[in-house]
């Protein structure tokens, strides 16, 4: 009889080392108003364990944050506002630094900066002296990662990005003492997103937010993602282009810029939102009409929107507008102007809006969190992972659209009637369109006294808006009002 084969060793692949959590923290000082606000400011870990129960406690994930606190007598007359961004794949240093906390990062107004070193300065206005801040980095990003056995994947996903905020906030309200603190969440761009889910996820576990702040809005992906056989993105966006091409003089507004853009509203959810409709059933004169009138409102030649059957993506009319010039706009924000990759390119194949602040950005953060308040990592903090941003999934990769969040918003705001939101859009971003994201806003089927809690706001600037002085201004006045309004 043959001997039955020795069964192959399995070995199992060994779990990583669960880092111990990290801290540090200072005394620091901020001036808004004439009046001195003292306050701390902590850099720090926090381990999140897993939850199937064969988990049995053990951290799964390391979430990094940053939390800015004024001392109060009473936890319940001091708001909290949980912060981040989004791409996904984004730390939180933008809104970080750029807009909301107590520092803020001096870039050049849609110009590329000077060389190094970077100033970074005081921020009046920011939201200091409105409400606590925390500002969090998801797993993947800033010095945010898994640990033991938990695996990246399980986190850099719509779900499991979701329930781990929501785990972390949860954990920080127990921690700090701040149940009985006014809660709020802002998100910017794909942090609108999961501001909107936890909104809803934590509303099921009976954790209430008074606020959602969303600065440019990414509830609908199919409202600004463009895939095959979905027409709405190129409708949605179109007005942003107008806006883009009334900023470099490509289109003459007459002095109206804003009733230029009511002008392609109407165009684009009319005659422009028919004829894609309509297809191959469009005769010739029909579609040399719309192509005029595309060109009129977008600065693009008629017979490039021939060429391309009336449609252009953001990287295609990055591209055109500037084309005589062989320059491109910036996508995140059109006021940008720079140079593609290749200059035979018929798309946009770089952002200077994206490359402008993020030297700045990368160079303020790590020495604001390891020189000023004495954060230790050996990690370089991870300003943005294009490799988490590139594999986020949904029910499907997010590029390729599906995303939604809409129904989470609205149950989320039935089962809270008190929630206020405020939505910021950049008229001058190409990324988010503040056409998608008032189309989305109107599309979320409130009764009148649910959508009596939304305000929306728009500023002439782009999808990083604060990085616009008058804008910035704006913000933090429209942001006065939104705190003291709750």
């Amino acid at each position: 009889m043959a001997e039955k084969p020795a069964e192959k060793a399995t070995a199992e692949k060994p779990a990583r080392e669960i880092p111990p959590e990290r801290k540090a923290s200072r005394q620091d000082t901020l001036t808004v108003d004439g009046r001195t606000i003292t306050y701390t400011v902590t850099a720090e870990t926090m381990h999140l364990p897993g939850e199937a129960p064969e988990d049995d406690g053990k951290a799964k994930a390391a979430v990094f944050f940053t939390s800015y606190v004024v001392p109060a007598d009473d936890p319940a007359t001091r708001p909290v506002t949980f912060c981040f961004n989004g791409g996904p794949g984004s730390s939180s240093v933008w809104l970080h630094m750029g807009a909301l906390g107590p520092k803020r990062v001096e870039v050049p107004d849609a110009g590329m900066p000077k060389p190094p070193p970077y100033s970074v300065v005081d921020n009046p206005e920011g939201l200091l002296d409105l409400t606590d801040l925390v500002f969090i980095d998801p797993v993947g990003t800033g010095f945010s990662d898994a640990v033991g056995e938990g695996k990246r994947a399980e986190y850099t996903q719509v779900v499991g990005d979701v329930t781990s905020i929501s785990a972390f906030i949860e954990r920080w309200l127990t921690r700090e003492g701040r149940w009985a603190s006014p809660k709020l969440l802002a998100g910017e761009s794909y942090g609108t997103t999961r501001a909107a889910g936890i909104a809803h996820h934590l509303s099921e576990r009976g954790v209430m937010f008074n606020g959602l702040l969303l600065i440019s809005l990414a509830l609908d992906f199919d409202t600004f993602v463009f895939s095959p056989a979905n027409e709405l993105p190129h409708v949605l966006i179109m007005p942003a282009y107008t806006a883009t091409a009334a900023y470099h003089g490509k289109v003459d507004d007459g002095g109206d810029f804003r009733g230029l853009l009511a002008k392609a509203r109407a165009f684009a959810s009319g005659p422009y939102q028919q004829a894609l409709f309509a297809g191959a059933a469009l005769s010739p004169e029909q579609k040399a009409s719309v192509a005029a009138e595309l060109a009129a409102l977008t600065g693009v030649e008629a017979r490039t929107w021939l060429r391309n059957d009336l449609r252009l993506d953001q990287a295609r009319f990055c591209r055109e507008l500037l084309a005589d010039e062989g320059k491109v706009v910036g996508r995140l924000d059109s006021r940008y102007v720079g140079r593609n990759d290749d200059p035979q390119d018929a798309r946009a194949t770089r952002d200077p809006s994206y490359d402008g602040p993020l030297g700045p950005f990368t160079v303020a953060v790590n020495d604001h969190l390891r020189r000023h308040i004495g954060y230790d990592d050996p990690k370089p903090y991870s300003i943005i992972d294009l490799k988490v941003n590139e594999g986020w999934t949904g029910d499907k990769s997010w590029w390729e659209g599906g995303i939604s969040v809409s129904g989470r918003l609205r149950k989320a705001m039935i089962a809270n009637p008190h929630m206020k939101v405020w939505v910021a859009n950049g008229l001058l971003d190409l990324g988010t369109p503040f056409f998608a994201s008032e189309y989305s806003v109107a599309h979320l089927g409130f009764e009148p006294e649910l959508q009596a809690n939304i305000t929306m706001a728009d500023y002439v600037a782009g999808h990083m808006m604060y990085l616009h002085p008058p804008s910035r201004a704006q913000m933090r006045a429209d942001l006065v009002g939104f705190y003291q309004a709750l």
